[in-house]
């Protein structure tokens, strides 16, 4: 039977304060294959790994990421006990133990997602491979892919997999990543036979991860990845 890839939704969100070190330490515990996050750029110019472009959903500050240095960001709490981490310091807590989907976020993030994907790859023994990036924002796709023929892309998408399917092709992507809301047995077979693998979001009740297997996707992004049996 084929594997389908388990893939961790900002970690284990199910289970933990996402998109933390904590909570993708948890989904290495469940043994994914595969980890979901976000990137913004703060106002320092580091990498963050949050999902909002502001922080008053999940932590104690407020305001936009994009106007806070990395000294602000470090001091605030995500759900009262964990901290904002830096891209590098998820990279270095997957080190080789799964695949690493990065969602270019925020603005200006393609630049800087780029240069650690080239030094992860030349000095820390990484492989194009153990990549994925993936984003609704189109110019931020458009840019990773000047400056990186080679790194995987994800197409986003919750409004039409016809639209991402013609995108991917423009971007020379590897996958199509639709929302559970728009996709159909039909539509997994269109990705397929245009040259796309499909990982679809976000996939949390036991009936839907089922359909999912049925319809033959390639990759479940779950809340909850130790729902994902193989």
């Amino acid at each position: 039977m084929r594997k389908i890839l388990k893939i961790g939704h900002r970690g284990a969100k199910g289970h933990l304060a996402e998109n933390t070190l904590e909570s993708i330490e948890k989904a290495l515990e469940f043994k994914v294959d595969a980890i979901e996050i976000d990137v913004h750029r703060c106002r320092s110019g580091e990498l963050v790994v949050i999902h909002d472009f502001t922080l008053d959903r999940t932590t104690d500050g407020s305001g936009e990421i994009a106007k806070k240095t990395l000294a602000e960001l470090k001091v605030l709490k995500v759900e009262y006990e964990f901290k904002i981490p830096l891209l590098t310091e998820v990279l270095d807590l997957i080190a080789g133990k799964c695949v690493i989907n990065i969602e270019l976020k925020g603005l200006n993030t393609a630049t800087a997602t780029s240069e650690i994907i080239k030094h992860y790859i030349g000095e820390n023994n990484w492989k194009y491979e153990d990549f994925i990036v993936s984003s609704f924002q189109k110019n931020e796709l458009f840019q990773m892919r000047k400056l990186d023929k080679k790194v995987p892309l994800g197409i986003l998408s919750k409004a039409s997999v016809t639209e991402a399917i013609e995108l991917g092709k423009l971007l020379k992507a590897s996958a199509i990543h639709p929302s559970l809301g728009i996709i159909t047995r039909d539509n997994v077979k269109a990705s397929h036979k245009a040259g796309f693998k499909v990982n679809v979001w976000t996939v949390n009740e036991p009936e839907d991860i089922e359909r999912m297997k049925g319809f033959g996707v390639d990759g479940i992004i779950s809340d909850f990845p130790d729902r994902l049996k193989d």
